[in-house]
């Protein structure tokens, strides 16, 4: 699963106000020619990315080629079960990436588009939040 190598902070805040607002940055395809994009906000933990990753790869039979646009960076703090308030911050529990709507979150190539699109789809059930496939405008 993916995680950081290292970290300046062990725990950090989750930046929830991140959750608002259209993504800038990473919203158009870079280097596939079909990739799967979110149009709603939210978390992405890294199991979930390795989920959808998984799907698409076992769906083109290791064919193609897949780049995952997000990286979950930011560790998630869980406080064990019945544990009294107080008593500091729970412990690390996963990673997460903030994702905006508009977000690119896989790109893939290399193969036909309508094999590309059922793997994004099965990818898309994998993600918490409303996805949908994206082409690059041919002329």
């Amino acid at each position: 699963m993916l995680e950081p190598k290292k970290l300046k902070h062990r725990k950090h805040h989750r930046r929830r106000g991140a959750f608002s607002g259209v993504a800038q940055r990473g919203h158009m395809l870079a280097f596939g020619s079909v990739g799967l994009k979110v149009i709603s906000n939210g978390e992405v933990t890294a199991r979930q990315l390795e989920a959808a990753r998984r799907a698409m790869t076992h769906s083109v039979q290791r064919g193609g080629k897949i780049w995952v646009r997000v990286f979950p960076h930011t560790p998630v703090t869980k406080k064990p079960a019945e544990v009294p308030m107080g008593s500091g911050k729970g412990a690390p529990e996963y990673f997460a990436a903030a994702v905006k709507a508009g977000t690119i979150l896989f790109e893939m190539d290399g193969i036909t588009e309508a094999v590309a699109r059922e793997a994004l789809r099965l990818a898309g059930h994998k993600i918490p939040m409303k996805t949908k496939i994206v082409t690059r405008i041919t002329r």
